[in-house]
């Protein structure tokens, strides 16, 4: 009988990243945000389990250092595609989260109502606010459309000028005006969708007042960002022949291929000067002719591709459930890095181990699934390829499978129903509305005003200070549609879409200034 590994059931797994090579020494007035493309599909055959963790190719957004460096300040935004092990309704299809980190992840905020902490004890709960009158942010992240394979998936943050400077704000800590905006541009929907509230970033000088405007709310974004591609959890399965052999089975790893068929990772990650968008913006907000909201290119600069890119991807188990041990992936006899041009970066596979796929949404390519531990000239151990003919029967290694596996069910995302909370004082004006989205989940929401939605009423902000920011979106709500663009678009190739579930219009009367907010989200309605 077939055994069945899942991300739960063994030792033994697979990670590391993927290094991509992108030139830096970009000028740091390109510190106004960012934008990228990176493909969107299903990285293994089969989910296997809530302790499968990866992104997909992404960034790490820092603030721009002035002065000395900080010690111990670890701050950013991280998010991208991906799976996590808080994900609590995933699928083989990636889901999107904002990722912003708080001082050495003492908060997390990775959407509206999605972060670290409860609702008694919020760390970065309240940490990001809904700008987009059009689309739904699940509590559970953002859903790619289902069968995404490959399709690029456009986003970036830009700083807009939506929040004034504060000098003493939440919990008495000057707190600068950087509203890190979200901005997609998929096939179905285009321009920004919510962003990180400032306090968030500067409640860590509260503790530490070395920290006050240094953090990214008062402080450019580093142009010169690494973009990589972390996996901390692949399962795989090492097992021993008669004579000591050590061989290992990976479960089906996949990437996306091209017309070509090439692997795209990376296409044109973009960075801004304040001149691409934010300074026409503070114009408009000031009387000044309306702001279209498409970046300006001729305050835009692309990072271009360098030579090299490598992967430290690594199989680690531990023999007879002791030490862990650990040996790389003989990655280069079968993936070749690839400058596909100045802009783009990739691979390109080779060898007899790799397969090829083609599906109804496009053609992946299987990387090899078993391995032979050997020891190189040098004295180094490394896991090479091997045909499956090739690993001992004894092993069992061709009879495993790696499934799905049987998990509790996931409970549901709720929100504080007290009347004294954020979310019913004031509290919406239009719902709960339902929707069923891709991966098997019910997301609850309703239309609040901009102004009193949650995270802004929890944010310390003044009515006045809140009502001149709902004045600000009102004209954004009025002016910026979705079904243009606002990002460069891409040089080729096709976008990924959302799910459409989450693409809403607002209910007669609330088409300006009111955003819709989820409230709950479960495998079933409540």
């Amino acid at each position: 009988m077939a055994s069945c590994c899942s991300g739960l059931a063994g030792p033994d797994y697979a990670a590391g990243y993927l290094i991509l090579p992108v030139a830096g020494g970009v000028d740091r007035a390109y510190g106004d945000g960012f934008s990228l493309y990176v493909p969107a599909w299903p990285l293994l055959e089969r989910y296997p389990g809530h302790e499968f963790q990866t992104g997909l190719p992404g960034t790490w957004m820092f603030a721009q250092v002035s002065g000395e460096p900080l010690k111990d300040a670890y701050s950013d935004v991280e998010g991208g595609l991906g799976w996590w092990r808080d994900t609590r309704f995933p699928t083989e299809t990636p889901k999107f989260i904002m990722g912003g980190v708080g001082l050495n992840f003492s908060a997390i905020a990775n959407g509206p109502a999605h972060g670290a902490g409860t609702w008694e004890e919020p760390r970065g709960l309240y940490g990001v606010a809904q700008l987009s009158n059009r689309l739904v942010f699940p509590i559970d992240g953002l859903n790619v459309a289902q069968g995404a394979c490959g399709q690029l998936f456009g986003y970036g943050y830009l700083n807009l000028p939506l929040a004034d400077p504060q000098p003493r704000g939440r919990k008495g800590v000057s707190t600068g005006g950087n509203c890190w905006t979200l901005f997609l541009n998929t096939a179905n929907f285009k321009g920004p969708v919510a962003f990180f509230l400032p306090g968030f970033w500067s409640e860590s000088a509260a503790s530490d007042a070395r920290l006050t405007g240094r953090m990214l709310d008062a402080q450019p974004s580093d142009p010169n960002r690494a973009v990589q591609m972390e996996t901390q959890y692949v399962p795989c399965k090492v097992a021993a022949d008669s004579k000591g052999g050590l061989f290992a089975k990976l479960a089906p790893v996949r990437f996306p291929l091209n017309h070509a068929g090439d692997t795209v990772l990376l296409h044109r990650d973009t960075v801004y000067r304040e001149d691409a968008l934010r300074k026409s913006v503070e114009a408009w907000f000031r009387g000044g002719p309306a702001a279209s909201g498409r970046v300006d290119p001729r305050g835009a600069f692309v990072r271009q591709i360098g030579q090299g890119g490598y992967a430290t991807w690594e199989i680690r188990w531990r023999p007879g459930g002791g030490e862990e041990r650990k040996a790389p992936l003989h990655w280069d006899s079968f993936a070749e890095p690839l400058r596909i041009d100045a802009e783009t970066y990739g691979y390109r596979w080779r060898g007899p181990y790799v397969t090829r796929t083609r599906t109804r949404q496009g053609e992946l390519v299987t990387l090899p699934q078993y391995y032979r531990l050997e020891r190189t000239e040098r004295g180094s151990e490394r896991w090479v390829p091997v045909a499956e003919r090739e690993v001992p029967a004894e092993t069992g290694l061709r009879e495993v499978r790696f499934g799905r596996p049987e998990e509790p069910p996931q409970e549901p995302y709720t929100t504080p129903e007290s009347t004294d909370s954020p979310w019913k004082k004031p509290g919406p004006v239009a719902g709960p509305f339902r929707i069923r989205l891709g991966d098997g989940s019910v997301v609850v929401y309703s239309w609040y005003r901009f102004a009193d939605q949650p995270s802004l009423v929890a944010s310390g902000l003044s009515k006045q200070e809140r009502e001149r920011m709902q004045a600000k979106v009102e004209r954004i709500h009025r002016a910026w549609g979705i079904d243009r663009d606002y990002l460069i678009p891409p040089a080729f190739g096709t976008l990924a879409r959302l799910d459409p579930a989450q693409i809403v219009r607002p209910p007669k009367g609330l088409e300006v200034g009111y955003v819709p907010i989820a409230t709950y989200q479960g495998l079933s309605g409540r």
